[in-house]
């Protein structure tokens, strides 16, 4: 199993959203998050005075697949949260050793 991980644009949820669901992923978890990259930050102006704001919001999406969908999920979660502009966000790909369901106690991928 694998955990993708993945900081997207809050604007792209849904989209995004709806196309995991659209190649069968059966569920995620999202959280709020602020963050820096590249961009590292920016100046806006609120009431006439200038601010710098040193964390960007994001929205972090935590999916755990079987391996052999992970690359396909990965390529899905790309394509759509990209607007090619800087902020655009990163995915990351991690093992997965071990997964239960609490309420039945089903385990790994039949937790899934």
């Amino acid at each position: 199993m694998k955990m993708i991980i993945a900081a997207i644009k809050p604007f792209k949820l849904e989209e995004v959203r709806q196309a995991l669901t659209e190649i069968g992923v059966a569920g995620l978890m999202v959280t709020e998050i602020k963050g820096f990259g590249a961009q590292a930050g920016h100046t806006e102006i609120y009431r006439g005075a200038e601010y710098e704001v040193n964390f960007v919001p994001k929205m972090k999406l935590e999916i755990v697949v079987p391996a052999d969908q992970a690359d396909q999920v990965v390529e899905t979660i790309a394509n759509t949260a990209r607007t090619g502009k800087i902020g655009d966000g990163k995915i990351f790909v991690l093992e997965v050793s071990q997964a239960m369901r609490v309420r039945t106690g089903e385990t790994n991928l039949d937790a899934l």
